[in-house]
């Protein structure tokens, strides 16, 4: 007798990796994000980056980070300075959404000019790798 097979739908789930003060703040004055971390040879801050980056999610950015992002990762000093890093954040498939952009230009990252909470909640319900928002 041959045992009924349960197919299970994997849903994707939707993961926030994100630094913030225990007071609340993401950013210092005028924009300053240095205080999340600045210590490049720390190897236990730098091994927990490596571990987050050996997954396969599709990243999440709004307009912002994504400029940020965009103006590092794909770039020469990223290479030179991370290689393997800089390697995976160009690999990963990203989204973008905006709705005043009107084209991105980093490989693997597609734009979505609609509302991302409906947008999330739809790519939530299909089968998948994890939403990572990188914030």
């Amino acid at each position: 007798m041959q045992k009924n097979k349960i197919m299970a739908t994997a849903k994707r789930k939707l993961i926030v990796f994100d630094q913030i003060s225990l007071d609340g703040f993401y950013k210092g004055e005028n924009d300053d994000l240095s205080w999340a971390h600045h210590d490049r040879n720390d190897e236990e801050w730098n091994s927990f980056v490596r571990g987050n980056a050996t997954g396969d999610g599709t990243l999440i950015f709004g307009r912002k980070t994504y400029e940020m992002m965009v103006s590092f990762w794909p770039t020469e000093m990223a290479k030179m300075h991370d290689p393997v890093m800089a390697e995976r954040m160009n690999k990963l498939n990203k989204i973008v959404f905006s709705k005043k952009m009107k084209k991105v230009n980093w490989e693997n990252t597609k734009l979505m000019n609609v509302d991302a909470v409906e947008a999330i909640r739809k790519l939530k319900s299909e089968n998948g790798t994890e939403l990572v928002v990188l914030g």
